[in-house]
């Protein structure tokens, strides 16, 4: 009997070359997602050899989205884009827009439409969520305060793609797939209109019923003790909200999925469900970015490497500096807008839905999609290169330019206490660095106990809250001895860093002891590694977290088991 095994003969093509390529991009310091899109151009129907199912690839991508869209909604933190609001936002808004507009005047330049020119340009404007969070985590800034706005930052640049895709299908018509379509203004009002209500009541009934429903239904298969009903429940829910909402809404399979994993999110076990479905999700992704590649044209390099060039300009140029100059102009330091800057200067997943939409509606030529993948490529194998730059730039820049010199020294109103606070906050203080999750609770057991303490902190938006909640506060990084000189650390009982910034623990020590020798000096660490480097060095209190939870938990046990009238 003749088996038609096309599915499975692309399946184990894009994984195999996928696996292959993938190896050889880490070993080359780039990330694998690179080797996935070289892949799929090896296997696509643009190189000689072996060419794979196109439409089983679309089709297999289509449940990657879904996947990297669940997972994207799985992480998103309202709180942590609310701490960044006020840079993320308007900083999101106007990088996005810069790149749009730039897109749209070299696909006016190419004589491409007006609706082709705007998805050309929105699909340079939004960068990969997998390569920021992987070049963050290898350097160990995930956490910082740079790296949080970086990721809000993109956070809102991926809520506006959602926007995008949900718009992109009903206005085809009115963007130039049809012109037909684009005659009546009333149409396009009535499509616009129709398209927000389909969507509003999309999300009403998330909101009131898959809030509710989602993690009570996880927490029911979760007590069955079965790991793969679990796994089973957590895909299924991705994929069977997706859907749904594409049957009954018309609402794109993208942010169907994105909108299961926030209300997931609202279940206890979300980091349950976001570890049990991480293989499958990086399985389908994988062959998300292999089809992807099977649609990209290598020709094009030597056809067009003038446009090649310029949409790598877009992307590493000019994204970088709307980004940089936002951030300098909200009075944050050199460093945190060339960390930003590199950050956003690559385009990923995002770009390629929207490319990828985009052509399947007749909107964008697939010459576009070419450049989009190009330009992909380049950046993101570029991106770790830029990382690395920041620091040597930045001490260069610094070296070589007075002005970097007055923007780094500049006067900020939230970088000095006013001579208003109170002399309590200025003698036998507790410096605090750092007002995030365990800053904040530090801080509320001095107020309890009525001890006088400073905030140390990056974020000026935090800053500036507890300065109008009565609080003393600085704006700025505690490894800067200026910072730590306004938080009148010469005058403190004690230097208490909440944080978790092991570049600069030892900066912000030496400094602390140069200004007072008498000092005492409390940390949080990470890893065990790092808490006994710390410890050897005698640089003061480290407490590790897994060490803290093992010593509570075990005073609570010997409690429960000592004898009468002995305390454990």
């Amino acid at each position: 009997m003749e088996h038609n095994v096309s599915l499975i003969t692309t399946i184990a093509a894009g994984f195999g070359m996928a696996l292959i390529l993938g190896f050889v991009a880490e070993r080359m310091k780039i990330p694998a997602l690179v080797g996935y899109l070289v892949a799929g151009i090896l296997i696509g129907p643009a190189t000689p050899g072996f060419v794979a199912d196109v439409q089983i690839a679309a089709q297999l991508s289509e449940i990657g989205v879904m996947l990297l869209m669940f997972g994207v909604g799985l992480h998103f933190s309202l709180n942590d884009l609310l701490s960044v609001k006020r840079i993320a936002l308007p900083g999101a808004v106007l990088q996005m827009g810069v790149a749009t507009a730039l897109g749209m005047a070299m696909a006016w330049y190419m004589g491409w439409s007006l609706g082709s020119g705007l998805i050309f340009g929105l699909s340079l404007s939004c960068a990969s969520t997998v390569v920021l969070l992987k070049a963050l985590e290898s350097r160990g800034v995930l956490d910082s305060m740079n790296g949080k706005i970086a990721v809000g930052w993109l956070v809102v640049e991926d809520l506006a793609c959602v926007l995008v895709l949900v718009l992109m299908p009903p206005l085809a018509g009115v963007l130039g797939a049809n012109a037909a379509d684009a005659s009546s203004s009333n149409g396009l009002w009535l499509t616009i209109g129709k398209t927000l209500l389909q969507v509003s009541a999309f999300i009403a009934l998330m909101l009131v019923v898959g809030r509710r429903v989602l993690p009570w239904l996880l927490w029911q298969v979760a007590r069955t003790g079965s790991r793969e009903l679990f796994t089973l429940s957590v895909v299924a829910t991705a994929i069977g909200v997706a859907y749904g909402a594409s049957a009954l809404f018309s609402v794109s399979f993208a942010l169907g999925a994105f909108f299961a994993g926030t209300m997931m999110r609202e279940s206890e076990l979300s980091h349950r469900a976001a570890q049990e479905s991480l293989p499958l999700r990086d399985a389908f992704s994988v062959l998300f970015f292999v089809s992807v590649g099977m649609l990209f044209d290598p020709a094009i390099l030597l056809k067009q490497p003038l446009q090649v060039l310029g949409v790598v300009a877009i992307i590493m140029l000019g994204k970088a500096l709307a980004a940089m100059g936002l951030v300098i102009a909200l009075r944050y330091p050199l460093n945190t807008a060339l960390t930003v800057a590199a950050s956003l200067a690559q385009i990923g997943e995002f770009s390629f839905i929207l490319a990828g939409l985009g052509l399947s509606l007749g909107l964008l030529p697939p010459e576009g999609v070419s450049l989009v993948l190009a330009g992909a490529l380049i950046s993101i194998a570029l991106n770790s290169v830029l990382f690395a730059a920041v620091e040597p730039l930045r001490r260069w820049v610094l070296k070589h330019s007075d002005f970097a010199r007055r923007l780094e020294q500049r006067q900020d109103p939230y970088a000095e206490l006013p001579m208003s606070t109170e002399r309590k906050y200025l003698q036998g203080q507790v410096v605090l660095v750092g007002y995030g999750r365990v800053g904040r609770r530090i801080a509320h057991a001095l107020e309890a106990r009525a001890i006088p303490y400073v905030v140390a902190e990056q974020n000026r938006e935090l800053v500036e809250d507890l300065r109008r909640a009565g609080k003393a506060a600085v704006s700025g990084n505690a490894a800067d001895p200026a910072v730590l000189i306004q938080a009148h650390i010469a005058h403190a009982a004690m230097l208490v860093v909440a944080t978790h910034d092991p570049l600069n623990f030892r900066q912000m020590v030496s400094t602390a002891r140069a200004l007072n020798p008498g000092i005492e000096v409390v940390l949080r660490t990470h890893t065990e590694d790092e808490t006994q480097l710390l410890r050897n060095d005698d640089i003061g209190a480290v407490f590790y977290r897994e060490e803290e939870l093992a010593n509570a938990m075990t005073r609570h046990v010997l409690q429960r088991f000592a004898p009468e009238g002995v305390h454990a």
